[in-house]
């Protein structure tokens, strides 16, 4: 396990605020901030706040964040970004009056799955993005908990990628997220 130092990643864009508080990194995401390419909505929004760093195949990239979400499509978790048009987002959004976890999964369009996780609310999640030889696997759930298979998807081994945390915030302003902690661990060995 190798914890990543939030000054080792760069922003796709750059939030409204971030500070470093205790060890931690609360992110204050732009109103409007999202990720998405015109599936259903007919829009590309490429607005994310992510911090990413080299992905390699055969690690995994967790990430943890306090899931404290009240407005439509407040979201944070793990962005794992091939190009503008080729990138996933995974992790926990609010939705519909309760929290989410989910995964949009981006080649082209978007596609988003979820579930909702009510008692998740204000918990501190840890979500875990494995790369294999051909795959992502998402896994996510509350700290020291068992974490739940969320999604998993074609990627290829030869694609260059770059992951870490990211914050969105698309309908309000004023979201601040508490990042806990970035790191490297080995990528799950097997799906069950």
């Amino acid at each position: 396990m190798t914890d990543i130092a939030w000054s080792d990643g760069r922003w796709t864009h750059d939030p409204e605020e971030v500070v470093e508080d205790r060890g931690d990194l609360v992110v204050t995401a732009a109103e409007g901030s999202d990720a998405w390419r015109t599936t259903s909505y007919g829009f590309v929004h490429d607005s994310e706040h992510a911090l990413l760093a080299p992905f390699e195949v055969g690690t995994a990239v967790e990430v943890e964040f306090t899931a404290a979400f009240s407005a439509q499509f407040d979201q944070a978790g793990v962005f794992v970004r091939a190009s503008v048009e080729r990138w996933v987002k995974a992790g926990v959004e609010f939705a519909d009056g309760r929290p989410q976890v989910g995964a949009v999964v981006t080649d082209g369009l978007s596609d988003w799955s979820l579930a909702p996780v009510p008692e998740w609310a204000d918990r501190r999640i840890l979500v875990r993005v494995s790369r294999g030889a051909d795959a992502l696997t998402v896994r996510a759930g509350v700290l020291g908990e068992p974490l739940q298979l969320v999604r998993v998807l074609p990627f290829p081994s030869s694609l260059p990628a770059d992951a870490g945390p990211f914050v969105c915030a698309p309908t309000r302003a004023g979201l601040a997220v508490r990042l806990h902690a970035w790191r490297v661990v080995e990528a799950d060995g097997a799906l069950h």
